[in-house]
C-alpha cells in the first residue's frame, strides 16, 4: 500500500459509540461520529471485528467469521421503517455512562429484533424483498449455515457443537440437517433477515463515511473460535480428529509478559487443506471483509508466517513448535483475487526475519506502538534504538500511542515507575499532565505514513476507559462506550491544527 498521503485515524468499535439502548448502533450516532472526524479531517476510522460474539463477548472469538453482530443493529432505523413502533424504541432502560451490559443488552434487543424480523417477513414491500433476495444470493456461502448454526445455539443453550451438541448434529448427518431446516424453519428466517438488517445498516454507514472522506479499517483475527460455525461446517480446514475434537489449539509461547505464555485454543488450520483447495475459504474471507471496510488489519499476522501450536488439553503453551505456514501462497492467491492488497499487519510480538520478509517482500505497513518503545538497554540506560520511537518509525508504517488491548496511554503512564516516567517526560519534553497530548503530537509528526489513536486517548481517559486485558474474561472487556459525542472544542480544534500541522489530512504532499 504505498502512497504519499499522510493521515490521521481513530480506534472506536461501534459498540462503544452512544445510545440509549446499552450498545453502541449502526444508526444516527456512528453518522455523527464520521461528521466528527470530518470536522477534525480525521480520515480512518479503525474498528474492531464486526462479527456475532459469544462467551466472553470478544469480537476475536466471533461465532462467524462472515456474518455481522446483531446486537449492533439499530432499533431507531427499524422504527423509522416501520418494524417497530415508536413506543417500543423510545425506551430508555440503561444510563449511557455504564459499560455495555451485553446479557442485559440482549434481553432487551433480542426481543425486538426478532420482532421487526417477523413484522419484515410478513410485511415487506416488493422493493425490500427485491433487496433481500440479492442479500441472500450474495451471501449463500455462509448464510443458510450461520441462521442454522445460529438457532441451534439458541435450541441447545449452548455454542460448543463439538461437546453438547447431538451426535447427528455434531457430524452434520445430512438426513437430521434436513430435519432441523424444515422444524426451525421459521425461526432461520428470522436469523437472516436480521442479517440483512445488519448489511444494510452497516453499508449505509460505511457509505456515509466514505462520501465523507473517511475509510474503515476492519480487523481479520487470524484464528476462528472452536465454538464457531466456521468450524462447524469446515472441520476439514482444521487439525481435528474423526470426533471433530482438535488436536492441536493455537496460542503464544512464554516471553517477557507471560512466564506460561498464552494458550488460546482456538483450532489451528490444517494448511495442506487450504492449499488444495487454492485458498477458497480464504478468499470468501477476505473478500466478504473488503465488502464492509476499505482496509484490513490482519491480528496475529506473525502466524501467517508460522503459529505456535500447542497439544490439545494442555494446560498452558509453554510446550509446543512453531509450525510454517503457506502465508505467502496464501497471499499471491489474495493478489491475484483482489489485487493490490489493502492490509495492515498486525507484527507485534515474537517477530522473526521470516515475518518480516513477508510483511516486506508484500509491501505491507507494520504497526508500532508507542506504549512499547520505553525500556532500559542491556546497560541499564534508555534504549533510543528502539523501533517503536517516533523517531525510528519507517514510512511504512501505522503508528498508535496504544491499541484495544493495551491500557489507556493515561493509564499507562500513571502505572510507570518513576525511572521510565522520567525517560517518558523527557523525551516528549512533557509535564505529567500533558503527557497524552505530547504523544499523540509527536505520533503526528513521525515518519508512519498513518497515525492512529484509541479514542480514550483524545479524551484523555484513565484506566477506568481500557476496552480489553489480554488473556482475561470479564465484564469490563469489551464495555466500554462513550457517554456523548458532544466532544469540547478546544479539544477538538487542537487535534485539527495538529493534523493540519503535520500534513495528515489525507491530501497529496507535493
Amino acid at each position: 500500500m504505498k502512497t504519499n498521503i499522510r493521515n490521521c485515524g481513530v480506534l472506536l468499535h461501534p459498540t462503544s459509540l452512544p445510545s440509549r439502548h446499552g450498545i453502541g448502533s449502526l444508526g444516527d450516532k456512528a453518522m455523527a461520529f464520521v461528521d466528527a472526524l470530518k470536522k477534525m479531517d480525521i480520515t480512518l476510522w479503525q474498528i474492531l471485528p464486526l462479527g456475532p460474539t459469544g462467551y466472553g463477548d470478544s469480537p476475536y472469538a466471533a461465532r462467524s467469521t462472515f456474518a455481522g453482530n446483531e446486537l449492533l443493529i439499530d432499533l431507531n432505523t427499524l422504527s423509522c421503517e416501520g418494524y417497530l413502533t415508536l413506543e417500543q424504541v423510545l425506551q430508555d432502560p440503561f444510563d449511557t455512562n455504564q459499560r455495555v451490559d451485553y446479557e442485559k443488552v440482549r434481553a432487551f434487543k433480542e426481543p425486538l429484533l426478532a420482532q421487526a424480523a417477523e413484522n419484515f417477513i410478513a410485511e415487506r414491500s416488493e422493493e425490500e424483498s427485491n433487496s433481500y433476495e440479492k442479500f441472500l444470493q450474495s451471501s449463500a456461502y455462509w448464510i443458510d449455515d450461520y441462521a442454522l448454526y445460529s438457532v441451534l445455539c439458541d435450541v441447545y443453550g449452548d455454542s460448543r457443537w463439538f461437546e453438547i451438541w447431538d451426535e447427528k448434529v455434531k457430524i452434520r448427518d445430512p438426513k437430521e440437517i434436513a430435519k432441523l431446516i424444515e422444524k426451525y424453519k421459521k425461526e432461520i428466517e428470522v436469523v437472516k433477515v436480521l442479517q440483512y438488517f445488519f448489511a444494510k445498516q452497516w453499508q449505509s454507514v460505511k457509505s456515509y463515511a466514505n462520501e465523507n472522506g473517511v475509510k474503515i479499517i476492519g480487523d481479520v483475527p487470524i484464528f476462528v473460535a472452536p465454538d464457531s460455525v466456521d468450524a462447524w461446517t469446515h472441520p476439514e480446514l482444521f487439525k481435528m480428529d474423526e470426533d471433530y475434537h482438535q488436536i492441536y489449539s493455537s496460542g503464544v509461547p512464554p516471553d517477557a509478559f507471560s512466564a506460561e505464555g498464552q494458550l488460546w485454543g482456538n483450532p489451528v488450520y490444517d494448511w495442506d487443506v487450504h492449499k488444495q483447495t487454492e485458498f477458497n475459504w480464504w478468499a470468501k474471507r477476505i473478500g466478504g471483509v473488503l465488502s464492509n471496510c476499505d482496509i484490513i488489519r490482519i491480528d496475529h499476522f506473525r502466524g501467517l508466517s508460522a503459529y505456535w501450536e500447542v497439544k490439545a488439553g494442555s494446560e498452558n503453551a509453554m510446550v509446543g513448535e512453531w509450525v510454517p505456514s503457506p502465508g505467502q501462497d496464501l497471499l499471491d492467491v489474495l493478489k491475484k483475487e483482489f489485487g493490490e492488497l489493502p492490509i495492515i499487519a498486525e507484527d507485534l510480538g515474537i517477530i522473526t526475519d521470516d515475518v518480516e520478509e513477508l510483511r516486506d517482500n508484500n509491501n505491507l505497513p507494520g504497526m508500532k506502538i508507542l506504549q512499547f518503545a520505553f525500556g532500559f538497554n542491556d546497560e541499564g540506560k534508555f534504549d533510543s534504538k528502539n523501533a517503536y520511537l517516533p523517531h525510528n518509525c519507517i514510512e511504512n508504517s501505522v503508528v498508535y500511542t496504544g491499541t484495544h488491548d493495551n491500557d489507556t496511554t493515561r493509564g499507562w503512564f500513571d502505572k510507570l515507575d518513576d525511572a521510565t516516567k522520567d525517560i517518558v517526560r523527557r523525551y516528549f519534553e512533557s509535564s505529567n499532565e500533558e503527557i497524552v497530548w505530547k504523544m499523540m503530537r509527536v505520533t503526528l509528526m513521525s515518519n508512519s505514513r498513518w497515525a492512529i489513536f484509541p479514542m480514550q486517548d483524545f479524551l484523555e481517559l484513565d484506566s477506568s476507559a481500557r476496552m480489553n486485558v489480554p488473556s482475561t474474561c470479564g465484564t469490563s472487556n469489551w464495555s466500554w462506550r462513550l457517554s456523548s459525542l458532544d466532544f469540547e472544542d478546544w479539544r477538538c480544534d487542537r487535534l485539527h491544527d495538529a493534523i493540519l500541522r503535520f500534513g495528515r489530512d489525507g491530501k497529496k504532499s507535493n
